[in-house]
Order: C-alpha cells, then sequence, then structure tokens
C-alpha cells in the first residue's frame, strides 16, 4: 500500500551532475524542492573520468558559474590538477581542465546540498510518475512512498535498465555495481515516450605502487591555475601530476586475438556508443594504420592509490584487459583494483523536448542529462542547470528560460538536442557552436552573469561586481583609443625588441595593440593604466581589442539569427494545411513542432525553400488571427 510521504514545488529524480544542478537551482529560486536519488553516497558520482573541463565542456562549467550553477565552485574547491588547454591556439578553442579529487568532489556537493534551504535530499528509488490529464504530479517510490510536486525533473543518468557488460559476463546494474532503475524505464514507455538504447565505458582502475613512472611521460598542472568559478580567487599550491605512456604492438595483437570475445563485436552489445570516446578495441579496429594510442595515467584523488587509466576502456573479459594493461610501458607488472566494463541504459529521444526541457507529452515532466542522450558530466550538468530553471519558472507561472545558440554552448547543446535528436550519445565539440569566437571561456560572465542575477541565482554582490569589471574593461578600450604613444627612444626601442614596426607620427594606443605581436603588457609599458585592472580584466581588454573585427561580424550574423529566432510558430499549425512545403518537411514540423522559424531552420530535411514558404504562410496566419482578434 502506498502512502503520502510529502508535497513539494519541484521533485527532482537522481542526484548526479545534472540532478544537482536542478535542484540546486529550483531551491536556490525559492521553490520547496526534494531531491530524490538511490543512494545517498553516490551524490556527484564521478564514474568514469575523474576530471571536469576541456574544449567544450570547460566553457559550459563557466557557463553553468556565470548562470549561478554549482559545478565550478565545486571543482575549484576540489581540484588536485589545473590546466589550460589550446593556449597556443586563438581564444575561441581556449579550454580549462581540472583532474578532481573525485571523493572530495561527491562530499563537497553533498555538504552544499544538505546545506540549501529549501532543499530537502533524501534517498529512496523512483518506480512510477503520477500522471493525470497529461500532467506530471509526482511519483511512487519502491516503498510505496507517494511525493506530489508541481514539476518533477528526471535525470536518471545510466541507471534506466543499466545493465553491465565485461566480456561474457552481463548482470543488470547501475555504474559501478549500484542498482539499476527498471520500473522506472517501463513507466515512461507506457506513458508513450520513444526511448532508445545507448552505452558508455569506463577503463580499469590500477594501484599507484605499482606503475614504473620512470616509462611515463609526466604531466603537471599549470604554475598559475586558472578556476573554472569566478567567485574563486585562490587554489591549490600542491597540484598532483598525470602521466602519459603509450599503447605498444603487443597490446594491439592482444586485442586484435581476442575481439571474439569483445562484446563490441560479438553482438552482445545492443547499445550506441560515444563516437568521441570510443573504446580501446573500438579504437585498434578503426584506427588499425596508428601504431599506437596515447594512454593518461589520472590520480583519483589524494588518499587513494587508485588511478584511472584514461583511453583504455574497454568492455573485454578481465583477463583480457589484465594482459593489455601489463602490455603497456610503465604498467608491465601492474594491478588492477577495479575492472573496466560497458554499460547499456535507456534515454528518452530528445526531439519529444521542449527547448526548455520540458517534455511535449507530459505537461510538468522535465529531463535533464544522459537520459536525454548526451555523455559528459559537463553537458548533464548544463541541462540540469537549465531544468532547474525553467522548473521553478513554471511553478512560478513565469516564462521558460531558453538560451539561443549565440549566448552559450548550453544553448547549442539543448537546441541540437531538441531540434536535431542523436543517434548516438551527443558530446559538445567546440566545432557545434557556429558563433564560437562570441562563445569564449574568457567571457562566459558578460554572456549570461545578467540572466543568472535576473532570474535570482547571482546574488546582488557579485552582479555589482560584475558591472564593475565590465564598466573597466569598456573605460579602458576607451582610453587607450584616446591615449596618443609617441616615438619617443624607450618606445622605438620596445618595439624594435618585439621585431614590431617603428613609429614615424604619434599614434593611438589601440591601433598598437591591434598588432599580432604586440601584448597588453607591453602597451602598459608605453602608456600605464591608472584603473586598477586585475588580470581578468586586462585580458578581456586585449581580446575585445584584437578580436574585434571578427566579433563584429559575429554579431552581424546573430542579429540575422535573432530576427528568425522572433518570428515565433504558434503551437496549434496544422503544417498538413501548408501548401508547397515538402512531405519530408511536414513530417519533421509536425514532429519537432518549433517554437520558432529559426528552430525551423535547423531541422534537418527542412530546406530553404521551406522555410519561405513557412514564413509566407505565417504572415497570412497572423494576419486573420489579428483580425479574428
Amino acid at each position: 500500500m502506498g502512502y503520502h510521504a510529502g508535497d513539494y514545488e519541484v521533485i527532482v529524480i537522481g542526484a548526479g551532475h545534472a540532478g544537482c544542478e536542478a535542484a540546486l537551482a529550483s531551491a536556490r529560486m525559492g521553490c520547496n524542492t526534494l531531491l530524490l536519488t538511490i543512494n545517498l553516497d553516490m551524490v556527484a558520482f564521478m564514474p568514469c573520468n575523474p576530471s571536469i573541463g576541456g574544449p567544450a565542456k570547460g566553457h559550459v562549467v563557466r557557463e553553468i558559474d556565470a548562470l549561478g550553477g554549482e559545478m565550478g565552485r565545486n571543482i575549484d574547491k576540489t581540484y588536485i590538477q589545473m590546466r589550460m588547454l589550446n593556449t597556443g591556439k586563438g581564444p575561441a578553442v581556449h579550454a580549462l581542465r581540472a583532474q578532481a579529487d573525485k571523493f572530495s568532489y561527491q562530499h563537497k556537493m553533498k555538504e552544499t546540498i544538505e546545506a540549501t534551504p529549501n532543499l530537502t535530499l533524501r534517498q529512496g528509488m523512483a518506480e512510477e510518475l503520477i500522471v493525470e490529464d497529461g500532467v506530471c504530479k509526482g511519483l511512487i517510490t519502491k516503498t510505496g512512498a507517494e511525493y506530489y510536486a508541481k514539476a518533477v525533473v528526471l535525470t536518471t543518468g545510466t541507471y534506466l535498465r543499466g545493465k553491465v557488460i565485461m566480456g561474457e559476463l552481463m548482470y543488470e546494474s547501475g555504474p559501478n555495481n549500484q542498482q539499476p532503475s527498471v520500473k522506472l524505464s517501463e513507466s515512461l514507455r507506457k506513458l508513450g515516450f520513444d526511448l532508445v538504447r545507448f552505452k558508455t565505458g569506463t577503463p580499469p582502475r590500477v594501484h599507484k605502487d605499482t606503475i614504473d613512472f620512470s616509462k611515463t611521460q609526466i604531466q603537471p598542472g599549470d604554475d598559475e591555475p586558472k578556476f573554472f568559478s569566478y567567485e574563486t580567487k585562490t587554489g591549490i599550491q600542491d597540484q598532483l601530476p598525470c602521466w602519459l605512456t603509450y599503447t605498444s604492438e603487443a597490446t594491439h595483437d592482444i586485442i586484435n586475438a581476442n575481439l571474439h570475445r569483445a562484446p563490441m563485436f560479438s553482438g552482445a552489445i545492443e547499445g550506441t556508443g560515444p563516437r568521441y570516446c570510443p573504446s580501446i578495441e573500438d579504437k585498434i579496429v578503426r584506427f588499425s594504420d596508428k601504431p599506437k594510442h596515447q594512454i593518461f595515467l589520472e590520480p583519483e584523488g589524494r588518499n587513494t592509490s587508485e588511478y584511472y587509466v584514461q583511453g583504455l576502456s574497454t568492455s573485454m573479459p578481465e583477463d583480457v584487459q589484465l594482459g593489455i594493461l601489463r602490455s603497456i610501458p610503465g604498467l608491465e607488472k601492474v594491478e588492477m583494483m577495479r575492472t573496466g566494463y560497458a554499460i547499456e541504459y535507456d534515454a528518452v529521444v530528445p526531439t519529444q523536448l521542449k527547448p526548455s526541457l520540458e517534455t511535449k507529452l507530459v505537461s510538468g515532466l522535465f529531463t535533464a542529462g544522459q537520459i536525454n542522450g548526451t555523455s559528459g558530466y559537463e553537458e548533464a550538468a548544463g541541462q540540469g542547470v537549465m531544468a532547474g530553471i525553467n522548473a521553478a519558472r513554471k511553478v512560478q507561472e513565469k516564462e521558460a528560460v531558453i538560451l539561443d545558440r549565440s549566448e552559450g554552448y548550453i544553448g547549442v547543446l539543448i537546441d541540437d538536442l531538441v531540434t536535431k535528436g542523436t543517434n548516438e550519445p551527443y558530446r559538445l565539440l567546440t566545432s557545434r557552436a557556429e558563433y564560437r569566437l562570441l562563445l569564449r571561456h574568457d567571457n562566459a560572465d558578460l554572456r549570461l552573469t545578467p540572466i543568472g542575477h535576473e532570474i535570482g541565482l547571482i546574488s546582488d554582490e557579485r552582479y555589482e561586481g560584475f558591472l564593475i569589471k565590465k564598466s573597466l574593461v569598456e573605460q579602458e578600450i576607451e582610453r587607450l583609443r584616446t591615449s596618443k604613444v609617441r616615438p619617443e627612444p624607450h618606445i622605438q626601442l620596445l618595439l624594435e625588441s618585439l621585431e614590431s614596426v617603428q613609429l614615424n607620427n604619434s599614434v593611438d594606443a589601440l591601433s598598437l595593440l591591434r598588432r599580432p605581436e604586440i601584448e597588453y603588457r607591453h602597451i602598459e609599458q608605453m602608456t600605464p593604466s591608472p584603473l586598477d585592472l586585475s588580470d581578468e580584466m586586462k585580458e578581456q581588454v586585449e581580446i575585445q581589442v584584437k578580436y574585434a573585427g571578427y566579433i563584429d561580424k559575429q554579431h552581424t550574423q546573430v542579429e540575422r539569427l535573432r530576427k528568425m529566432e522572433k518570428k515565433k510558430i504558434p503551437d496549434n499549425i496544422e503544417y498538413s494545411d501548408i501548401h508547397g512545403i515538402a512531405t519530408e518537411a511536414k513530417q519533421k514540423l509536425a514532429k519537432i513542432r518549433p517554437i520558432s522559424l529559426g528552430q525551423a531552420s535547423r531541422i534537418s530535411g527542412v530546406t530553404p525553400a521551406d522555410i519561405s514558404i513557412l514564413l509566407v504562410y505565417l504572415e497570412h496566419y497572423n494576419r486573420v488571427t489579428a483580425a479574428k482578434g
């Protein structure tokens, strides 16, 4: 028999990276929130790589922070190594990456959740959604507890009908031998949701004392680390290194000799795996011309001997895994502490979602994270913060917050999912963003802090600091525009040392900074600023000045996009009634039901000709509706 266990405004199911962000956002926006998880010891657990960030993913963490989310603050408290990647390239692809102390990361996030007002953390297995007249009203747990709410956010990760696969061995399980969630999957199917089967994998873990580090290359952290959160001012001093080694010819021979035992090739795995994070057996087969592949040895934390073998994701049998490990330089005598495995799970087809991440089928039900077909902690957290914001906004009867593709990688991620869908675990890449020069790691606050403040996730104090930074950057750029640098001897010497053309006449400092070989620190020597600028502000001045032409060009493109996004499409449009649109386009438009002409134009199978006809139809439709008005 069920019993009434409590009433909330928002319930979040699952306390992984998506669930933590969703619950914190909802509670901080003033909604009485329940965060329900299968196991309290697994809050914010990292079942795979103990790291946060990297290309595109690091940008997302900065965006989560600029909106008022937690991931950036939490990794800044618990990292063991911090590195800025791609520094030899332009600022659009600079990417911060941190190795996490995975246990400390979990504990700090759980502490934050437990200390947050309006937020209740509880252990329980959600088994069925309570849906009445197409509206989600709550859920029922395995123990019969009935919880009611005005909005529910599903963030079940890889737990839905989870199945672990290791060679010939298969068993129902969530990640890291946790209980899987079986009945919730059935509940979603009964409600009419389309589900797909995806797969992800994880490598073995090995004992530190059995690694011969002398045969590997050290990978230290940055001497002066940068941080993910705009609030973090100081970091740790004693960073731990990672280590680089490579697969050998023997590794490839072992894998090729045992392919008949690999579930990927024997047909045991049904689910589609992630293209950009393939298993080692998949890599050896697909890239048979490559003699070796990189392997990174990464500490899982300060107080553990476990090392994560990055690049060696596998579902081979246990005995084969040990052979593979011992064929790698530095790991000849290694002891395996945990075996690698593949895990299959159910995911929701994401074209069934609105851009707010609310499902089209059931009102008040939101989904976020790997259940939407993505891979990666950062992609999950980015969706989580948006789902939590929009669940709270729905309860508060306010308009949903939807980031467009020019505002953030989170906007690109969600738009790709709900507009195009995905037939494999989706990973965010910088190349997926058409406005990536605007969506830089350094300017996430300039893009998103005003939104975070407006919805109540950024404090007035932090917002004041942001406005001061923005104003000082603008003042300094204006000062450079009006400051004259004269052809004095010390200036000419400096220019000569930089192999820069010397001055014949006075020139404004802004023009000098536009020269590729001149950095802001050189300008400081020529014309010191009276303003009190932080390193972050100086970086912002330099990027905005040097890339002004490109940035302006992208802003012009964005304005064109905005006009298309402003042309809203009413929800009750009957696409079958529109003459001239191709049948494929009619079917796709009717299935996805885009909210704007901009979104409609990004649906695969919808051509520019279809969009022109749709535009004419909308203008006629709006005139008729207004006349009836």
